[in-house]
């Protein structure tokens, strides 16, 4: 992913097609570590092709990803009830603290 994001980077600064040199001159500034393979493989799969269209081709493919929307109703409600548990149980556990007999800062 950042060898991805390095390869951008360079793109929004106006190299249309960065060199591998390139990218690792951007990851090596962030002080990580620079795998060869995984800079050269960035560079053979994006040379010579336009990023914004290789973006939209993406945004494309998500767009054709189902989504998964049956019990979202359900879920929702059944979160909602959980949490109300949740606030209800802390606000006993609160009551019971202050039932000590002492305070902090007595």
């Amino acid at each position: 992913m950042k060898y991805l994001a390095a390869y951008l980077l360079a793109t929004l600064g106006g190299n249309a097609s960065p060199s591998e040199k390139d990218i690792k001159k951007i990851i090596s500034t962030i002080g990580a570590d620079v795998d060869d393979e995984k800079v050269a493989a960035v560079v053979a799969a994006l040379n010579g092709k336009d990023i914004d269209e290789v973006i939209a081709d993406g945004f494309s493919k998500l767009s054709a990803a189902p989504v998964a929307s049956g019990s979202s109703g359900a879920a929702a409600a059944s979160g909602a009830a959980a949490a109300e548990e949740e606030t209800k149980e802390e606000e006993e556990e609160e009551e019971s603290d202050s039932d000590m007999g002492f305070g902090l800062f007595d």
